[in-house]
């Protein structure tokens, strides 16, 4: 699963490692990440984040 980071202060979503902290499990998809998920480091939403090549 690909990766994604915030454009705004650098944060990597993992999928393999989710966000546990903010109720997601690992394994879950940047695609299936609930709409009012945000940032857990600057807060930014969904949009911010671009995938990483």
């Amino acid at each position: 699963m690909k990766k994604y980071r915030c454009t705004v202060c650098g944060y990597v979503y993992d999928p393999e490692v989710g966000d546990e902290d903010n109720g997601v499990a690992p394994g879950t998809s940047f695609d299936d990440l609930p709409e009012d998920w945000t940032c857990p480091i600057c807060g930014a939403d969904k949009d911010a984040f671009e995938a990483e090549d």
